[in-house]
């Protein structure tokens, strides 16, 4: 449910960089206008994480991500309606404001459900969503843009978390009131809570001032312009720099988000291999998978290089792997050192570090793109996850006994 759900945002999110090509033309907008309008998106969702990882440990997640996913729902549809690049700037906000929701939902919902040593494979799982809705983006938004018009496009990817949110309210409940939950599995769940376990709710205030926190904080900070990068800006880099047409962008610039599955997938997967076969305990093994990420991550560094678009898109394709890698184990690292009651705030906050990033990198790329290229913009990428690496080794080290 919680995959859906994120493939529902992420294909309501991602629809604006598919046709941003088409848009410029349509609407009369420069590529610095268009890094305002996704820097409106940005910000938007930056300030709102943490509210909303507030707002669904109170109110509870069943209730709280229903109604995020009506409000994104009806946003998203009105993108349809937009005149220009200030009310398409507009509109983007206020979608910032409601899907900021997805992660902490994601995040909350495995904390509810699953003991220490499967979170990162739930996390991998449901975290594939992001990159399965930005891979749809393309083929569907173009299909529809093609078939009909953009303004169709925006509708119709807008409108779908409506249908989500209405099983989502239909379907899901917490372990503890769950009709279909057995004994024996309510006791395996609650059995594999970790032993930071607290009974109240910490305030925001002292979380920040945890060691964990800012080493997750940091390296989601330095992570997140890529991912950033390949939502809003791979399309209009494929057809300003390789030359394609939307046909073309339809046909290549889902690939990186498919790789970008795997990445979950395998991410999640590698930390309890690495608990196996290595001895590592639960938070070493989160760590050692982040560094093999990025290390993988210098490959989308090294786009600027590729001698053809093919080159180029495996380069991308290596760097949504790795980024997924990461960002799911990151995700994973805010359950395993946070208890359950505050884990969706902590994940907000992390969150809004990690958007920041984002958010600072966009109006980096829309000021520089056209005066320097793409090349030594997408080189940044290969290291800021390296620097990351390290600030997460050194801040979260003393919690590396966590079993």
């Amino acid at each position: 449910m919680v995959c859906l759900g994120t493939i529902a945002n992420y294909l309501t999110r991602n629809s604006l960089a598919v046709m941003a090509p088409q848009l410029k033309s349509s609407l009369h907008f420069t590529t610095q206008q268009y890094s305002y309008v996704v820097a409106a998106f940005q910000l938007a969702y930056t300030v709102m994480q943490p509210v909303c990882g507030l707002i669904i440990d109170t109110l509870g997640l069943r209730l709280s991500f229903a109604l995020f996913a009506v409000a994104w729902s009806i946003t998203g549809g009105l993108h349809a309606v937009a005149g220009g690049w200030p009310s398409l700037a507009a509109l983007r906000g206020v979608l910032g404001l409601t899907q900021a929701s997805v992660i902490p939902a994601g995040v909350k919902a495995v904390a509810e459900w699953f003991p220490g040593k499967e979170r990162s494979v739930a996390i991998g799982y449901f975290n594939v969503g992001t990159s399965l809705g930005a891979m749809m983006a393309p083929p569907v938004v173009v299909w529809l843009a093609l078939h009909y018009d953009w303004q169709t496009a925006f509708a119709v990817t807008g409108g779908l978390g409506v249908f989500w949110a209405a099983a989502w309210w239909l379907f899901y409940r917490a372990p503890a009131d769950h009709p279909a939950i057995g004994p024996a599995e309510r006791d395996y769940i609650l059995a594999g809570r970790p032993a930071v376990k607290t009974g109240r709710r910490v305030p925001a205030g002292e979380i920040v001032r945890r060691r964990g926190f800012w080493g997750i904080a940091i390296a989601r900070f330095l992570a997140e312009p890529a991912w950033q990068t390949f939502s809003f800006w791979v399309p209009l880099y494929l057809a300003t720099e390789r030359h394609m047409d939307l046909k073309g962008i339809a046909l290549f610039a889902w690939l990186p988000f498919l790789a970008a599955d795997f990445g979950s997938i395998l991410g999640g997967y590698l930390s309890p291999l690495l608990m196996h076969w290595c001895g590592l305990s639960l938070v070493a093994s989160r760590v050692a998978g982040v560094c093999i990420g990025a290390t993988i991550m210098i490959a989308p560094g090294c786009v600027g290089l590729a001698a053809t678009p093919s080159i180029a898109i495996a380069l991308l394709c290596l760097g949504g792997f790795a980024h997924q890698m990461i960002s799911g184990l990151l995700n994973t690292l805010t359950i395993d050192v946070f208890a359950e009651r505050e884990v969706a705030t902590a994940n907000g906050l992390t969150g809004m570090a990690s958007w920041t990033g984002g958010l600072l990198f966009s109006l980096l790329v829309g000021a520089l793109a056209e005066r320097v290229g793409y090349g030594p913009l997408f080189g940044c990428l290969g290291v800021f996850d390296l620097l990351g690496a390290g600030i997460l080794i050194a801040l979260i080290r003393p919690q590396w006994r966590l079993s």
